[in-house]
């Protein structure tokens, strides 16, 4: 399948970690990008065994790879069927989805981890319906530690109780331990690779990784590849094409 979004790297990462990922889905929900986003959730639903938690991690290989502007805009597809969702920003060392949903990132998943909040102060609202957000927090100083904790399996296990989708933007898999561990705990995994951008060897090696710890990969998300067809959306995000791969 092909989704049409992002063709330039540098100005669309540098935007996102100001700003926040664009949400495509909300602002042109009958774009051909927006469309796109809502097959791969398709996609997902029909990957995820029945009666199973849908718990789903999403990463890359390494750094500014367009993950966080995937999931957020995931999220929103989910949430739009009026299934409740809940996005988990995991990635705590840089942190983009307060910014993305415009929310306090005093309260979140490092505070809730360490015990410094509780579960309703952690959660939040946003303007999407049927989205919650768990911001990442005030950056750790051991976000592995508190990722591999008993805490954050019973998180998932008490968040799969409450909403029927948990989507997690985790850190790359080559930069931080964090990722196996979040995959090794999900349902489902899924890889975003950024055509011409990312290199092979990377991708195999987090992609090794994940096998290592028994992470089961939904399939991978190729985005950014340049297709003289596409039409462009206006502002930073247009062109380019999104693609995505089982296995």
């Amino acid at each position: 399948m092909i989704m049409s979004l992002f063709r330039k790297n540098k100005k669309l990462d540098d935007n996102t970690m100001k700003n926040g990922a664009p949400l495509i889905v909300e602002y042109k929900p009958i774009s051909p990008i927006a469309e796109q986003f809502r097959t791969v959730r398709t996609n997902i639903k029909f990957s995820i065994v029945a009666n199973q938690n849908k718990v789903v991690s999403i990463t890359s290989a390494n750094p500014s790879e367009g993950k966080s502007v995937f999931i957020s805009n995931l999220a929103c597809t989910f949430a739009e069927q009026g299934e409740k969702t809940i996005l988990i920003d995991a990635d705590m060392r840089r942190p983009t989805v307060y910014k993305t949903f415009m929310v306090s990132n005093q309260n979140g998943l490092s505070t809730y981890l360490s015990g410094n909040s509780n579960l309703d102060e952690s959660i939040l609202k946003t303007d999407v319906d049927n989205l919650d957000v768990m911001v990442g927090g005030p950056v750790p100083p051991n976000p592995a530690e508190l990722i591999g904790s008993d805490r954050f399996k019973n998180l998932l296990n008490t968040l799969s109780k409450d909403y029927e989708w948990v989507l997690i933007d985790t850190p790359p898999v080559n930069s931080a331990t964090d990722a196996s561990l979040i995959a090794a705990a999900s349902n489902g995994t899924i890889i975003v690779v950024p055509q011409g951008i990312a290199d092979k060897s990377s991708v195999k090696v987090a992609v090794e990784q994940l096998k290592k710890v028994n992470a089961k990969i939904l399939g991978s998300v190729m985005n950014r590849v340049n297709a003289k067809e596409s039409a462009g959306y206006g502002g930073y995000y247009g062109g380019g094409y999104y693609g995505v791969d089982d296995k």
